[in-house]
């Protein structure tokens, strides 16, 4: 029961890391998950198995690129369970059409890029901090990436974005430091979930990326949610600012 008695809200929760998430808060004890995603069937799903479990969670659409949304997603946080705790800003994209060099990569697909990796998680910062200053703190978790901190041959509009989650996040955390609102970033690795399906069935791109890896293996969504209840936890309460690299020793190298 890590999390007893904490209200959080988990983006990109309809699968992955994000689905992986709101059930482990759930699970370590959460009074509260509020489950919020664009696919409404996948999260509805989602909060449905919570609370089937013995959780307590609901489902809200939210497109994290809208600050109506934002809005509307936090005020239906606290009007069903009184405040917020812990914020995982977590949906993120990457398509196909995104793993490009500079030069290839077109200006529809850059802001695209950044509206949701990185927009998103500005707005969701914006809108949860007053709540969490009402509660004398809180925990805010950025998804990033291991490409939010190194290259690679493509993917410009990616790594930038996810960079950006690096560097505001660093900022948030100093900002908002004295009111004990922490703010910090998980950066997978490698991993098997739904936004790299369609990438990994590519014939030996999966082969490929696990040779890159030390521990031998491709990361699984519940391995970045794990780091994400340690953050969210009064365990973590001297931990802000920090970039929590989970990817199976990759970018050690």
């Amino acid at each position: 029961m890590r999390l007893e008695g904490k209200v959080g809200l988990v983006t990109g929760a309809s699968s992955g890391i994000g689905a992986a998430t709101a059930r482990f808060f759930a699970n370590e004890g959460m009074a509260g998950v509020i489950v919020a995603d664009i696919n409404d069937e996948l999260g509805a799903q989602v909060m449905s198995e919570i609370n089937e479990g013995g959780g307590n969670a609901i489902y809200v659409h939210l497109d994290v690129s809208d600050e109506d949304h934002w809005q509307a997603a936090v005020k239906a946080a606290v009007a069903k369970y009184g405040g917020l705790d812990v914020t995982m800003n977590n949906a993120g994209m990457s398509v196909p059409a995104s793993r490009k060099k500079v030069e290839d990569t077109t200006l529809e697909i850059w802001n695209a890029m950044h509206a949701v990796n990185a927009t998103g998680v500005f707005l969701g910062m914006k809108h949860s901090i007053p709540e969490m200053r009402k509660r004398g703190g809180g925990s805010i978790i950025n998804t990033s990436s291991i490409f939010g901190i190194v290259g690679s041959g493509s993917g410009t509009a990616y790594h930038s974005a996810k960079g950006a989650v690096r560097t505001l996040t660093k900022a948030a955390a100093i900002q908002y430091a004295s009111e004990k609102i922490r703010v910090n970033s998980i950066h997978p690795g490698f991993a098997d979930t739904g936004m790299t399906k369609d990438l990994h069935a590519q014939p030996g791109e999966r082969e490929r990326r696990i040779a890159l890896i030390p521990l031998g293996r491709m990361g699984l969504p519940e391995d970045m949610a794990w780091g994400a209840v340690y953050l969210a936890s009064d365990e973590s309460s001297f931990v802000t600012g920090i970039e929590l690299v989970i990817d199976g020793g990759t970018i050690a190298q």
